[in-house]
């Protein structure tokens, strides 16, 4: 009897692929409706702010397209209202204000949350939750019950109307954000790192900023971050606290909505929705950085 060679039982008949099992077909039809309601979610959040994008090119002075946007004419679309914003000194006034606020309440706000968040990691710390909750109140509590209180306590102080009094409590606004991401980059730190530190010799500080600094320098960065943009959109608490002076880029857009609307404000609003497209890139790349650092690669 002839035994069939390899090449026979190679070129014979081919093994077909064995069906798809129900669950695995179950499992692939929920993986693309989860695929499909997030990016229809994400669609949903979106559209409305970036149809301001288009809106602030409109030549008119209208809150709508018009009819030679929708042919896509040139002439229907213009840069004049971003002209009018950067020729305007009210605007530049409180785009100078928000800057000046928020990167000093943001330096305020980084250090102190550091520092909580570094106390609050430790297990020796006593009253761990409560002083928790206290610091992130600010998160929980709504912004006109913050503003109101706020009102009334600098009012004795003098801090109403005064730079002094608006970054101090845009801090305290911004700093639950940082005790936030400080504590999660210091859930994955192993502090026997910093005990080996001080047992070579090195000083408390020391080995604080050379071992502890670099661990949680992504997390420090991001909290930064969130404070500033925090600050930066701040409306409630700059309608109680700020005067004439202290006009921010939320204040003026909130009076110009009531006084006079024109697409000036659509191209401010345009401009801080590309700062926060670049802010929402830096978050991302300091969060798969910290990834990175925890797997220790």
């Amino acid at each position: 009897m002839n035994t069939p060679t390899a090449e026979h039982r190679n070129t014979g008949h081919k093994r077909r692929p064995a069906p798809a099992s129900p669950v695995e077909g179950s499992a692939r039809l929920g993986h693309w409706a989860l695929r499909i309601a997030a990016w229809g979610a994400l669609a949903f959040l979106m559209l409305p702010i970036l149809v301001v994008i288009p809106l602030s090119f409109n030549a008119e002075p209208f809150f709508s397209f018009t009819s030679g946007m929708l042919r896509f004419s040139p002439d229907a679309y213009s840069v004049k209202w971003y002209d009018a914003v950067f020729a305007s000194n009210s605007w530049m006034m409180a785009i100078r204000n928000s800057l000046i606020i928020g990167l000093c309440s943001t330096a305020i706000a980084t250090v102190l949350g550091t520092i909580a968040a570094i106390g609050l990691a430790s297990s020796d710390m006593p009253w761990r939750r409560p002083i928790t909750a206290v610091l992130l109140a600010p998160m929980i509590v709504p912004l006109v019950i913050v503003a109101a209180g706020m009102f009334f306590f600098y009012t004795r102080f003098n801090l109403v109307a005064t730079f002094s009094g608006i970054i101090i409590a845009h801090a305290a606004l911004g700093v639950p954000f940082v005790v936030l991401t400080v504590t999660a980059t210091l859930a994955g730190f192993d502090r026997s790192l910093y005990h080996a530190g001080l047992n070579l010799g090195a000083s408390p500080v020391r080995a604080f900023i050379d071992v502890v600094v670099p661990v949680i320098r992504p997390g420090v960065i991001s909290g930064a971050l969130l404070a500033f943009v925090t600050s930066f959109d701040e409306v409630v608490l700059v309608l109680f606290l700020a005067g004439p002076e202290q006009n921010t880029i939320p204040r003026r857009m909130f009076s110009g909505l009531r006084e006079q609307i024109n697409p000036s404000i659509l191209a401010v609003a345009t401009l801080l929705i590309l700062m926060s497209i670049c802010l929402l890139f830096a978050l991302e790349f300091l969060r798969r950085r910290s990834e990175r650092i925890r797997a220790g690669r």
